[in-house]
């Protein structure tokens, strides 16, 4: 079992095997995964990447924003975005459940932080996949767009879909959903934060 920062305890795997060495070596930064499901396939955010894991709870619905932008949380005082992955994949959303999470992650757009909430059906475990396990993005045949693929992670005999969390919303719509946050949600936030 290993420790997530956020202080959950995940089961780690280990899978090696000789296979051949990718090209894109350079963009991976750790061989920790955390895995999880969506529409019945599993995906995986490098664990750098990955803030903290939360049940998923209140949202506020955002008014003219993209379908799968879920809406927004608060996170300790932070205003913070949530994306319905599979809505932004356009596979169908599943039903919210008691395995539903949020997955706190962040992406750097243009030299910029951003914390996002991922919606996800569910989360599975921390793996670690060696360098050389990770193949390239297929060029065509897979189920999502994929730009939004950084490798195939080899797990026994499947592959888990390696993200690349900067892809899955690109640098103008953080701008749109920062441009609306900063303009319709001070409120809100000011309110939730009397409430608490």
């Amino acid at each position: 079992m290993k420790e997530h920062p956020s202080g959950n305890t995940l089961s780690v795997s280990t899978y090696t095997e000789d296979s051949t060495v990718t090209p894109f070596l350079d963009q991976l930064e750790d061989c920790q995964y955390l895995t999880f499901m969506l529409n019945h396939e599993m995906y995986a955010f490098g664990i750098l990447k990955v803030k903290e894991i939360l049940e998923y709870g209140k949202v506020t619905t955002v008014p003219m924003m993209p379908n799968f932008i879920q809406g927004v949380i608060n996170l300790r005082g932070e205003v913070v975005p949530v994306i319905n992955l599979a809505q932004r994949f356009n596979l169908p959303a599943a039903e919210v459940t008691k395995r539903t999470c949020v997955v706190i992650v962040e992406v750097v757009a243009k030299d910029k932080t951003q914390v996002l909430g991922v919606m996800v059906d569910s989360v599975s475990e921390v793996l670690e996949i060696q360098p050389q396990d990770i193949r390239a993005a297929p060029a065509f045949g897979a189920r999502i767009n994929t730009d939004f693929i950084l490798g195939m992670g080899k797990q026994k005999d499947n592959f888990v879909i390696i993200l690349a969390e900067d892809k899955v919303l690109s640098v103008d719509q953080l701008s749109q959903v920062e441009q609306v946050f900063d303009n319709e949600f001070s409120d809100i936030l000011a309110d939730e934060r009397k409430d608490e």
